[in-house]
Order: structure tokens, then C-alpha cells, then sequence
């Protein structure tokens, strides 16, 4: 069976979708407060989760062509700080996501992809703990006053995921 993520040469499927812009993240610009569910430990068959509470500030730079984000938390006894930017190519017309935190201060791989409709998928080759995966991003637009981000990660090409982190977005003040 053909896997739905992979070329035959071994490089992620990452094709823009017909309506790509650079308009599609800004729904998420402003003030949010982010309900968190993450799992405790990740690619071990762990069932045990941790919900927390986060802010988020998100707004554009490079002429809307991009958007940069704070999240913060102090949910687990200290402060916790990460950043999210996000770039759009024209040329392209795919999205590059990058993350980096206060407790690692780099950049990660950055997340490919491109929104269709109301779900934005994102793909990257990464490595967890020493493990070779392939970690998935998913953006659910259905209901754009509570937009959803999940994170899924797969250690054996694709066939199969570990959803592993779940956020649900709220705008401050509502």
C-alpha cells in the first residue's frame, strides 16, 4: 500500500493546497488563551496526560507574509516561554513553521505544509530522544472561535501516529 506521506524516494508529499496564501494564519493573530492537553511522556505507550493553561500573542511581520508568536505558562512550578514563527513563500506557496523554548533556545526542524479549507497540515523528518520520526501538525479551522492545533508524531513512516499534544485556542476578553 502507497503511503500517503512518503515519495517513493524517501521525501515527505508536501504540495500546497489549490487556496494556499499568505493569509491563512491570520486567523491567529491577537490575544488567545490556550487550553493544553499534552501526554506526559511520548513514544513510550504512555495513557497519562497533563492539562495546563497558556497565553499566546500572535501577529504579523515581513509585510503579512509572515507571524511570529509568544507562548507562556507557568504551569509546572516555573516560567516556561517559547516562540512560533511562521513563513510563507511565494514561490512556493507552502508555510515553514519553526518552534524554539526556553529550555532548549533553538529553533526546531521547521513544519511544511499548507492549509485546505479549514485543516492545515504540516510535515517535518525530525528526530525525538534519538528516535527517527516524522512529526505531523494539524490546524482545525471548523470553528474559528476555538481553532484547535494537534501534534502526532510517527516512528515507523507514516503507518502510524501518536497523537500527542492537543491545543484549543480561546481569544482573551471572550
Amino acid at each position: 500500500m502507497e503511503n500517503e506521506f512518503i515519495n517513493n524516494d524517501g521525501t515527505l508529499k508536501i504540495m500546497p493546497s489549490e487556496n494556499s496564501s499568505a493569509k491563512d494564519f491570520d486567523f491567529l493573530h491577537g490575544n488567545w488563551t490556550i487550553h493544553n492537553r499534552k501526554l506526559k511522556s511520548r513514544l513510550t505507550g504512555s495513557d497519562e496526560w497533563t492539562e495546563f493553561r497558556a497565553e499566546q500573542d500572535c501577529g504579523p511581520l515581513l509585510f503579512g507574509q509572515a507571524n511570529i508568536d509568544k507562548f507562556k505558562t507557568d504551569a509546572f512550578g516555573a516560567p516556561f516561554e517559547a516562540m512560533a514563527l511562521r513563513l510563507f513563500d511565494p514561490a512556493t506557496r507552502l508555510w515553514s513553521l519553526y518552534w524554539a523554548d526556553s529550555n532548549v533556545v533553538v529553533m526546531d526542524t521547521p513544519q511544511v505544509g499548507s492549509f485546505d479549507g479549514t485543516t492545515g497540515s504540516f510535515l517535518a523528518r525530525d528526530v525525538y530522544n534519538g528516535k527517527d520520526i516524522i512529526v505531523r501538525f494539524r490546524w482545525d479551522l471548523s470553528d474559528l472561535e476555538a481553532p484547535q492545533w494537534s501534534q502526532a508524531f510517527s516512528e515507523d513512516e507514516g503507518a502510524t501516529w501518536e497523537w500527542n499534544w492537543f491545543m484549543t485556542f480561546t481569544r482573551k476578553g471572550e
